[in-house]
């Protein structure tokens, strides 16, 4: 990553990162980079995960400060087959 590189350009390669890494697989999270912050959104499983796409993010584009504001979000079982 080249420090002249427009924002645009980082965050598509963090967001590839994230997506092709195999310790995260994500494909639901946006990278918003600012100046020299980058912001991490969307929804993950479990806090590991969550951990995981800022390490990777951090690693993609050193140099950058990392917010990760990724949530963590419940998946329980499936409720009762809805009849309509």
């Amino acid at each position: 990553m080249e420090i002249w590189d427009p924002p645009q350009y980082v965050a598509a390669r963090i967001q590839r990162a994230i997506a092709e890494d195999e310790r995260t697989n994500e494909l639901g999270i946006k990278v918003d980079i600012r100046g020299d912050q980058l912001f991490l959104r969307g929804q993950v499983c479990e806090d590991d995960q969550r951990d995981r796409v800022a390490e990777v993010a951090a690693e993609t584009a050193p140099g950058l400060v990392v917010h990760n504001e990724v949530t963590c979000v419940e998946v329980g079982e499936p409720g009762e087959q809805e009849v309509l």
